[in-house]
């Protein structure tokens, strides 16, 4: 079984819909017995760091997803789900991330004709051969629209950036996480 977490924050169903659509069956769940028996488990999510990660203490998965990485399967973080594994963010300063990877999550720099909200097409440079990209052409067109960007500080676990005037660590991997 494949689980979205649902703590409140975000589009749930749409991920949902899109999974199915390339024959994914997900189930969203917020159940901590759930996402300890599932298989592998999308942390999603969208809006502010430091409103996202009370929420998901509130939650009360963490704990339950703790478990999960340790067992080795495979786990996943997309949008604000990807920052939360962090140390902390520029957004919410003192608000603590999961901490589960070491780094920060930053504000894009504005100037140089930037636009912030950053909201377009970039193409990923890849920097380790990974499962995540498989079939995917060398350089590949991804979609962004965020203001801050993750800044890991583990090189060696940096999979892919895109460069908005800043490089920017957007696919990492420790493990299975």
């Amino acid at each position: 079984m494949l689980a979205i977490v649902d703590y409140g924050v975000g589009n749930l169903f749409s991920l949902k819909s899109s999974l199915a659509r390339i024959g994914a069956s997900a189930c969203v769940t917020g159940d901590a017995d759930e996402l300890r028996r599932a298989d592998r488990i999308i942390l999603p999510g969208v809006g502010a760091f430091g409103d996202a990660m009370e929420q998901l203490r509130a939650s009360g998965a963490v704990q339950a997803m703790e478990k999960f990485i340790a067992s080795g399967r495979p786990f996943l973080g997309i949008c604000i789900g990807e920052q939360l594994l962090f140390e902390s963010s520029e957004e919410t300063p003192g608000a603590k991330g999961l901490c589960w990877l070491r780094g920060q999550v930053k504000r894009i720099p504005s100037g140089e004709g930037r636009k912030i909200p950053h909201m377009g097409w970039n193409q990923l440079n890849i920097m380790k051969d990974d499962p995540l990209f498989s079939g995917l052409p060398e350089k590949p067109w991804m979609y962004f629209v965020h203001s801050y960007y993750v800044h890991a500080l583990q090189s060696d676990q940096v999979l892919a950036q895109v460069d908005y005037g800043v490089p920017m660590d957007v696919a990492v991997r420790k493990g299975s996480l």
